[in-house]
């Protein structure tokens, strides 16, 4: 269905449920490829990291953060009822039912978040000394995400047009999705049982990092870093992730294996529905195909750079670097 079509019909709820699944979790996707690479350089690049959390911590994230939960919760709970129809066929029969009670129990839930949530934003912008990063340098700490898009977008073109010079389009015309092959059988399943792991894990992620402590709390020298009992000495968002990746629960850095799992069954899940989207609407089969390498090539991205940054260490120098970029931030104020 194309975006004109989709607009045209009138399909009721059970047309702007899934209008509204593929909006949402495209917005997740889109911040799941800043948080994870930025997240990342509270290893390999400190001084960055500083820089963006101070973006995050913004007016524009901090209204784009209420946002980001709204779409996480509403793309898990009508994914849950995706699966829960799929494995009981019989049960689309109350589909329009249900996607009236994801609605609800959407609202439902976001209401005290969103509270909770506004707490954190009164006291950080309430304080005296509160520092703002300039828009421009919000923005501009964007642009490095945006050219590095581009750029893999321009490679999975021309790797596209250049399989399409060896193997010939004409001759066999490459599908993104093709139905009823065991590939993409798999990949069916697969978005399922992914979707339905991936909810006690991402609420888990949120109630942490949004909700008991707000991103503004990644910053606060001597306040308790969520889940460890550890103090964060510095105040930098440095220190705060390597006092989370560092705590050991009977030897295990429980909070590693969590983001790992988290990182793998989010970025898999995630880029292959943008697969599916971008197969429906790209018509040319090179730039179809393109977009496929798209998708796998960002999924590999994250994964190397998140996973890399998991299994590596944040020692005390990096925190001290943190510290002086941090400095040097807020002397700009």
């Amino acid at each position: 269905m194309t975006l004109t079509e989709t607009l045209r019909y009138r399909g009721a709820i059970g047309q702007w449920s899934w209008v509204l699944h593929r909006l949402t979790g495209l917005g997740v996707v889109l911040f799941l490829f800043l948080h994870v690479i930025d997240t990342s350089w509270a290893v390999f690049y400190p001084a960055l990291y500083v820089e963006a959390v101070a973006a995050y911590q913004s007016p524009l994230f901090t209204v784009g953060e209420f946002g980001l939960v709204a779409a996480v919760v509403y793309h898990a709970l009508n994914g849950l009822r995706i699966a829960i129809f799929d494995y009981r066929p019989t049960l689309w029969k109350h589909q329009e039912r249900a996607a009236w009670g994801v609605l609800i129990a959407t609202v439902a839930i976001l209401a005290p978040v969103f509270v909770l949530m506004m707490g954190h934003v009164i006291d950080h912008y309430s304080a005296a000394d509160v520092f703002i990063l300039p828009f421009a340098k919000v923005i501009g700490a964007q642009i490095p995400f945006a050219v590095g898009g581009a750029v893999a977008l321009v490679v999975a073109l021309l790797l596209s047009g250049l399989y399409g010079m060896i193997a010939g389009d004409s001759a066999q015309p490459v599908r993104g999705k093709q139905v009823g092959s065991r590939a993409e059988r798999f990949w069916w399943s697969y978005m399922r049982v992914s979707g339905v792991l991936i909810i006690p894990l991402v609420f888990g992620h949120l109630a942490m990092m949004h909700v008991i402590q707000g991103v503004f709390d990644l910053t606060l020298a001597g306040h308790t870093v969520v889940g460890t009992g550890l103090i964060n000495e510095s105040g930098t968002a440095v220190e705060f992730v390597g006092d989370r990746w560092n705590y050991l629960v009977g030897g295990i850095a429980i909070w590693r294996v969590y983001d790992f799992g988290l990182l793998a069954l989010a970025v898999t899940h995630g880029f292959n529905g943008l697969r599916y989207i971008v197969t429906d609407y790209a018509k040319n089969e090179t730039v179809k195909r393109g977009l496929v390498y798209l998708c796998v090539i960002l999924a590999v991205v994250l994964l190397v750079s998140g996973g890399g940054a998991l299994f590596l260490s944040i020692d005390e120098r990096a925190i001290q670097t943190a510290s002086e970029a941090l400095a040097e931030l807020q002397a700009l104020h």
